[in-house]
């Protein structure tokens, strides 16, 4: 019930029609529709409610499990460390092992690309030193050791994801080309609080979820029992202001201005992708960086969208949670009250 999971349920649920496909989440998003006529939820055979943290449900039977949960970018990871880490690291580790005792098949978790921090140079193979910066990344990184650790036969796949962007069901509007968008659409200007020479590797939720449906039922002679592996394509790699000048290219009018003074940016990296490209041949990307911006300015428009202060608004995942902290729903450590 967040920016993804809509879209790996609608994609499943088109390539595996016959699966039986169940979901888990706390719900702290789930009110965060962005123009779906329908519940998304809808392609899920059934919907459990819970907390990952404490979880209650019985993995026997199921083929594959999905670790989509996390407290997920940095100023979340940076105002809510403690739980990034109990959630993003703790609580993956702590799943992995009771679907591995359940006699699960797969499990595949969502890691970033975030893990290779500042990277100057060559483009970063899985086998590259790491550099995290952030909680949020660091707490990636954990995770994947921890469930390198795990004495098991369940085949194990994490996904190093290249930063998401695209339309969704549920919307977030803290990430990067879909922030250059709206800006685009409400203010007609684009400002680059950098000096716009950052790269950023890009992957559409779309594309993401042909990665995790490719996962989720990887055998380990398709790159070993346990796998980390960087999800994307080579072609996406940008830098930040090019994709502000590929968005103000799709809405016309729009005014580009770039920090040319800014400090450097902390995370600035160029990714390989070589190694999916080999192993996953038939579900490789496929939705461009112009399908990208013009799925969301049909999904924003759609939506009647011209909210100059959308990062105020609850598009934006960390304004959410502390919408719901002020108004005593959720405690510090994000448990429902």
């Amino acid at each position: 019930m967040g920016y993804v999971g809509p879209e790996v349920a609608k994609y499943l649920r088109m390539r595996r029609p016959q699966a039986v496909l169940h979901g888990l989440d706390n719900a702290y998003f789930a009110h965060c529709l962005t123009g779906a006529s329908v519940l998304p939820e809808r392609y899920l055979d059934e919907q459990f409610y819970g907390d990952v943290r404490d979880l209650r449900l019985d993995l026997k039977g199921y083929d594959a499990v999905i670790q989509l949960a996390a407290i997920s970018n940095d100023p979340m990871g940076n105002q809510f460390e403690t739980v990034t880490f109990d959630i993003n690291q703790k609580t993956t580790t702590s799943i992995a092992g009771a679907a591995a005792d359940a006699g699960v098949k797969n499990f595949v978790f969502a890691s970033s690309c975030s893990v290779y921090g500042v990277a100057e140079g060559p483009p970063r193979k899985e086998t590259d030193p790491l550099n995290p910066i952030t909680a949020y990344a660091k707490s990636k990184i954990g995770a994947e050791r921890e469930l390198s650790a795990i004495d098991t036969d369940m085949v194990i796949t994490c996904l190093r994801f290249a930063t998401a962007c695209g339309m969704s069901d549920r919307l977030r509007l803290d990430l990067v080309l879909n922030d250059f968008v709206a800006c685009a659409l409400s203010r007609g200007q684009i400002s680059v609080l950098s000096d716009g020479t950052p790269w950023r590797p890009l992957i559409d939720v779309a594309d993401m979820a042909r990665a995790i449906d490719w996962a989720i039922d990887r055998q380990p002679g398709t790159g070993g029992r346990y796998l980390a592996v960087n999800a994307g394509s080579d072609d996406r790699n940008y830098q930040v202001k090019d994709l502000a000048n590929a968005v103000a290219r799709s809405v016309p009018g729009t005014d580009v201005s770039i920090n040319t003074s800014a400090p450097a940016d902390s995370r600035s990296y160029k990714v390989d992708f070589g190694l999916y490209r080999s192993l996953a041949p038939d579900h490789q990307p496929v939705v461009s960086l112009d399908r990208s911006i013009q799925n969301l300015i049909s999904g924003l428009q759609k939506m009647k969208f011209n909210d100059a202060e959308f990062r105020s608004s609850n598009l934006m995942r960390l304004r959410v949670l502390q919408d719901h902290i002020d108004h005593r729903r959720l405690s510090n450590a994000l448990q429902w009250i």
